[in-house]
């Protein structure tokens, strides 16, 4: 019996499709009261005066919450201490706590009503008078005052192997070329939103988020409580993608005014203020120069990025990290600058770092390919490595990428096209054809599980993962079932709720493979008592054994559930996570090919078709892996194609805060997606696992510029890819 690679259904399918799922601003509460953020207008400064007179006034108006009348709060975590609370803050500022100002947008106050319409109407009426200082909010104009990202020994600051400056300048064939990417900003369809409930001192919080434990630690931190009297409630999220990791200031406000006004609170934000109060991703300068012999043989890689993040908080983004693991060169540079500007700090956005780093390396190598009249995809090979290519010695857990260049070159017939650029006409269209490799770091994290079977055959399994819609609950129903011998009907899977062992963030493609791995142990242990059971009471069947030993279930639990438990669990996972990466160089991988049309008048650019071959690992649910990669293309179509968010230089404002003027892909704008596995287990990590759930976004952005370019003739190496770049 063998569930594993079903593309079995979703067994939350039912209860999403018939309406009865309940998220976060679906609860109802007696006396439930509505609150609405007052942001900020200016990007650094303090608020002089607060006029709210005209707001209290407004029927149905609870309290209008502010610095002068809020109640305290503990601080935040401040920005560059490396520890995974401040990693989760979203930003340091306590807010509410004083008069400062720290990005345009930051909330200043929050008004609570009885209805959510009240409470809109007195939020426009609050006024703010402040005293403006200088600010610095304009990247382009500061990327001359970048600085070396801190290094420390999860995120270094770049890696080095030879001279590669010097081997560039002596290379007999060189490129040195300068690619841009903008800001984004997130767009989950279900809004951000909580519903938060204080009893006494304890407080229940129904949150759209992606990091339930992490959201109950910064939670008690902040109110100054024992986290045992936090609960999380987050069982069913309507997508994140990394908007949902962090703790921004929708969930503390809300939180804070139930407390403020001892009524339940339910704050759901709008799209303009998940844009102003929600980090997305940082706009990057990049830097690629690549030298090489006449036979495409990489003699020099130099990869460096600038980035932002801001003052008050930021994540920093691994832009070069895949320039350090795709392509063998006996010299190599990578590196990250960082600027500090007064804007509210970036986070993490899927595959945070390597979707717009693939961009620029796989355009980069492209470009060569062109300079030297080699295939894209021999090239490739030519500077394929079976090692990693920094210290010469590290081996690959896992990397199959020339079969993956050929399968996908047939699937795509890639070998069919005429590689000339402006070659190909169908009527006004140019068609052009472009490839690029996908690749993203295989990591893990500690996950406690209990695993309970009982006498009638049913297993439960227990664990505070998260369900954003890529079939969570139903992968790991899969893997308890195969473990166990039970059918997968049997199995029953409780998540999404603070009050269950500690589950993963689901982030960078973490939260399967974790979950497996503490599943697996727990199924083990459990089937070593049922033996050992059975040789006391006899019996050949789970049922059977459970009778005899006249006890109605045995269950087996991984991981302690106390808060020091929890913590000593991190602490001993992190020398385990540190010599694995001594050992082994992890990563899902693929290749992405795409065709584009391009209307030769209007310059109109139309993705017709998409072929995408990957290797997860083993793949657990051929249906919701596949969704996984399918919707990460789509989300770097938008990347390469659409999405962009205007700052103005001179404010830090946000121009574009709304799907009207912030575009992102609909229906009519995805072609075909043809997506493949290689199914192969990894060797290293339980079951095989690598993680779908980023890797299908990197190489996309390439791979439709380099598309572009064999289409028209005409490189842009700034997205996204509009019109008005190709006229």
């Amino acid at each position: 019996m063998t569930t594993i690679g079903q593309p079995l259904d979703r067994i939350d399918g039912i209860v999403k499709t018939t309406g009865a799922a309940k998220f976060a601003a679906e609860h109802f509460y007696p006396g439930l009261t509505h609150a609405v953020l007052v942001h900020a207008t200016i990007s650094r400064g303090r608020i002089t005066a607060l006029h709210t007179d005209e707001a209290s006034a407004v029927p149905g108006v609870v309290a209008v919450l502010t610095h002068l009348n809020a109640p305290p709060m503990k601080p935040a975590p401040k920005p560059g201490t490396f520890n995974l609370t401040s990693m989760f803050s979203g930003t340091s500022v306590n807010y509410l706590q004083s008069d400062e100002v720290h990005w345009e947008g930051q909330p200043i106050a929050v008004v609570v009503a009885e209805t959510s319409a009240a409470a809109r109407e007195a939020a426009a009426l609050v006024r703010a008078e402040y005293r403006v200082t200088e600010s610095v909010v304009d990247f382009e104009g500061a990327e001359q005052d970048a600085q070396p990202q801190p290094n420390n020994s999860f995120f270094p600051r770049g890696a080095k192997r030879g001279d590669a400056e010097a081997a560039l300048a002596t290379a007999q064939v060189s490129l040195d070329l300068r690619y841009t990417t903008p800001p984004h900003n997130h767009n989950a369809l279900e809004l951000h939103a909580t519903t938060a409930v204080w009893d006494g001192d304890r407080l229940t919080v129904h949150d759209a988020t992606q990091a339930i434990d992490w959201f109950r630690t910064h939670l008690a931190l902040r109110f100054s409580v024992p986290m045992t009297n936090v609960r999380v409630l987050a069982p069913f999220v309507g997508g994140a993608f990394g908007g949902k990791i962090a703790m921004w200031p929708g969930t503390i406000l809300a939180a804070l005014a139930a407390r403020a006004t001892s009524r339940p609170v339910r704050l759901v934000l709008s799209r303009e203020a998940v844009y102003r109060t929600v980090g997305g991703r940082t706009p990057s300068v990049q830097r690629v120069a690549l030298g090489a012999d006449r036979d495409g043989r990489l003699t020099s890689l130099v990869h460096t990025s600038v980035i932002r993040t801001g003052k008050v908080g930021g994540l920093f983004e691994q832009v070069t990290a895949p320039s350090s693991h795709l392509y063998a060169s006996e010299n190599i540079l990578t590196r990250h600058d960082i600027v500090r500007l007064d804007l509210l700090p970036n986070h993490f956005m899927r595959a945070p770092g390597e979707a717009i780093g693939t961009f620029a390396l796989e355009s980069a190598i492209d470009e060569l390919a062109y300079e030297l009249g080699i295939d894209p995809i021999e090239l490739r090979l030519r500077n394929e490595t079976a090692v990693d290519p920094i210290d010469g010695k590290k081996k690959f857990s896992h990397r199959r990428l020339p079969e993956m260049y050929a399968l996908g070159a047939e699937r795509f017939g890639w070998h069919d096209r005429n590689p000339e650029p402006r070659s190909t006409l169908d009527g006004r269209w140019l068609v052009g054809t472009g490839m690029a490799t996908a690749f993203h770091p295989g990591l893990s994290t500690p996950v406690n599980v209990t695993v309970r079977l009982s006498a009638d055959g049913s297993v439960r399994l227990r664990c505070a993962f998260q369900e954003m819609g890529m079939g969570a609950a139903t992968a790991q129903a899969q893997i308890t079932a195969d473990a166990l011998g039970v059918p997968f009907e049997a199995v029953r899977v409780e998540y999404g709720d603070s009050d269950l062992p500690m589950g993963p963030a689901a982030g960078v493609s973490v939260q399967t493979a974790s979950t497996a791995a503490s599943v697996m142990q727990a199924c083990e242990e459990l089937k070593q008592t049922l033996k050992s059971m059975a040789r006391k009471t006899g019996g050949d069947s789970n049922e059977e054994i459970l009778r005899r030993a006249k006890v109605p279930h045995v269950e087996a639990v991984i991981g302690s559930e106390t808060r020091l438990g929890r913590i000593a669990g991190r602490i001993r996972f992190l020398p385990k996570f540190m010599r694995e990466g001594q050992r082994w160089i992890k990563a899902a991988s693929g290749v992405q090919f795409c065709e584009v049309r391009v209307d030769a008048e209007t310059g109109e650019t139309r993705v017709s078709r998409w072929v995408g071959v990957f290797d997860i690992g083993r793949v657990i649910n051929a249906k919701t892996a596949a969704s996984q990669v399918r919707g990460g293309i789509v989300m770097g179509l938008g990347l390469a194609m659409a999405e962009e968010t205007l700052v103005d230089p001179r404010t830090g404002r946000i121009m574009n805060p709304s799907l009207a003027e912030y575009h992102v892909p609909v229906h009519a704008d995805i072609p075909p997606v043809d997506v493949s596995f290689l199914d192969d287990p990894d060797p290293t990590t339980p079951l095989g696992i690598l993680g779908a759930g980023e890797v299908g976004i990197t190489g996309v952005g390439a791979a439709v510029a380099n598309a572009v370019y064999h289409a028209t003739g005409k490189r842009v190496r700034d997205l996204p890819i509009t019109l008005d770049k190709l006229l």
